[in-house]
């Protein structure tokens, strides 16, 4: 595996989720992702809870390959960013292990003037540096 540096990494992917130009997150998400690359999510308390309710052992949201990660992005971005509610930023400094880097982010209001939620992120990198996958646990 070529040297990461996992702060630009994390940089390129926090900015992915600010981006409005849909043709330059379609780009960055190639450019991120492994072709076969996965974002999985374990979703917010109130989202699994129901999903157990519904007879589910557990709940488990997960994109995989380019389109559907570029649709989870757009998605985002759409719900969250568009109407100028939030932004997405970096909370605490990645580390790098090998072929890992983990961060936390956090979802700031921008009316409010504070975080309101956030997650860790866990990715683990591909050969080539780039995701292989993306494990999102959201606080």
């Amino acid at each position: 595996m070529s040297a990461i540096d996992p702060q630009s990494l994390i940089e390129r992917y926090i900015g992915l989720w600010n981006e409005p130009d849909p043709e330059t997150r379609r780009k960055t998400v190639h450019a991120l992702w492994a072709e076969d690359g996965r974002h999985v999510l374990l979703p917010p308390r109130t989202m699994h809870d129901e999903a157990v309710g519904l007879g589910f052992a557990t709940a488990v949201l997960e994109a995989r390959g380019h389109e559907e990660l570029y649709a989870r992005v757009a998605r985002a971005y759409e719900e969250f960013v568009a109407p100028g509610t939030y932004v997405f930023r970096v909370r605490e400094a990645p580390r790098l292990l090998r072929d890992v880097v983990t961060f936390r982010w956090e979802s700031f209001h921008q009316e409010e003037g504070r975080a309101t939620g956030g997650g860790l992120e866990f990715l683990v990198l591909d050969g080539d540096g780039r995701i292989a996958r993306d494990y999102q646990f959201v606080d």
